[in-house]
């Protein structure tokens, strides 16, 4: 980005989108703007103020005010630097934003314990894909997991890949205070120790709960403890499940999460289960979290609410890409009706049906979101990214990124310098 027309840039824009930009801040600035993005009703000035009867006896005096002492400049300086309340993103906005917020620890609880045990060949993709939801978990909400890998040995072992894993032994003293084991299969693993059947029979004796990927569910049907409970489970594996524990009620899904049974028959099933669980033991906002930084495609025109795996309508999404791709010289909201053909109350319609904010609020944590990455991951000024994200000034920007963060854009984290 050249730096010389930056101002020049600055000064070229309008007094109208200003506006609008402090309204959608919810700000009230000198321009007459409230928060809820209406002009304020102002009343007419009188030329005179009105008589009235009451007299008052207190003589006029001026007013002396004594001078600043050493505690009441302390008082100040501390009122200038105290960090304002960070405003709330909404829902949909919040998950990008979810790393750079701060997060009650008010409700802390014990981290969830997940042993994974890897078979010979396990299927890398399925483990690794698993253990990343729980990584990212973490980074999100801090000590929400522990894991550790476990082996039938102690050794090494091999994935389906031809790479070796080192992993602690398995051993039952170690699982006592444990939540969820699970079997790590794969494609090649060969279907033996029988040393698993009495570990998995007394776990479930336990109370405890028991997974399997890729094939891992049939290691859990050999040792009885699927009786009664869905499961996924890879095709080829199927048919022997089937045969070997006829009680169990075998799934074409991808993953299947049953009360305290938990399988997956793919990568892309071991994802989206072990979203699930961290859905059920969090809550829905840290799952859409971490799936917004793992699987952001598949996230980012989803509806928010009760059909929170329901798509944006395609007149939605229309508008959303239409904000999405003109951030640095923003669009007004009539604009937006012309270009996508509904009008100004569709619009907000839809976005309140959907996505639960207006679109102004929208489009301003579209910018601020930008704003964020751009100052973590890049090289740019807080000018330059201030032009960048459609900021009529730095002043402006910095009020917009506090009210949202709690501090400003000059003290972000930067990683791309």
């Amino acid at each position: 980005m050249s730096r010389g027309p930056l101002v020049a840039r600055l000064q070229g824009i309008g007094q109208q989108r200003q506006q609008a930009e402090q309204q959608d801040n919810g700000v009230l600035h000198q321009g007459g703007l409230s928060g809820s993005g209406q002009p304020w009703r102002q009343r007419a000035k009188p030329d005179r103020l009105p008589e009235h009867d009451l007299k008052y006896d207190t003589p006029t005096r001026d007013i002396v005010f004594p001078p600043a002492t050493r505690h009441t400049q302390r008082a100040s300086q501390e009122a200038e630097s105290r960090v304002p309340t960070p405003r709330q993103f909404s829902k949909k906005t919040s998950t990008s934003n979810m790393l750079r917020l701060k997060t009650s620890s008010a409700n802390a609880q014990a981290p969830y314990r997940v042993d994974f045990v890897l078979l010979e060949h396990f299927s890398m993709a399925s483990f690794t894909v698993a253990m990343d939801v729980l990584v990212t978990a973490n980074l999100l909400r801090a000590d929400s997991f522990q894991f550790t890998p476990l082996s039938m040995d102690g050794d090494r072992v091999t994935s389906d890949l031809g790479l070796e894993l080192v992993a602690t032994e398995l051993s039952a003293g170690a699982l006592k205070a444990l939540d969820l084991l699970v079997i790590c299969g794969g494609l090649r693993t060969p279907l033996k120790y029988p040393e698993l059947d009495r570990l998995l029979d007394d776990c479930a004796a336990h109370g405890m709960a028991l997974g399997g990927l890729w094939n891992g569910a049939w290691f859990l049907g050999r040792a009885g403890v699927l009786d009664d409970y869905g499961c996924s489970i890879h095709p080829e594996q199927r048919a022997s499940l089937s045969e070997r524990s006829p009680q169990t009620r075998i799934t074409p899904a991808s993953f299947t999460l049953d009360r305290d049974r938990l399988s997956a028959a793919s990568p892309n099933g071991a994802m989206e289960l072990m979203l699930g669980l961290v859905r059920r033991l969090y809550g829905d906002g840290l799952a859409e979290g971490v799936e917004e930084i793992l699987s952001f495609s598949g996230a980012r025109y989803r509806q928010v609410g009760p059909g929170a795996k329901k798509s944006m309508s395609l007149h939605l999404r229309t508008i959303v890409e239409l904000m999405e791709n003109n951030l640095e010289e923003t669009l007004s909201l009539d604009q937006l009706a012309a270009y996508s053909g509904r009008s100004r109350r569709q619009i907000d319609r839809l976005f309140q049906a959907q996505l639960g904010t207006s679109p102004r609020r929208y489009y301003m944590e579209l910018r601020i979101t930008k704003s964020r990455r751009l100052l973590q991951y890049s090289d740019l000024s807080v000018m330059e990214v201030a032009v960048a994200c459609g900021f009529v000034s730095v002043s402006h920007f910095s009020k917009c990124y506090a009210a949202y963060f709690g501090y400003p854009p000059s003290r972000e984290q930067r990683l791309g310098e």
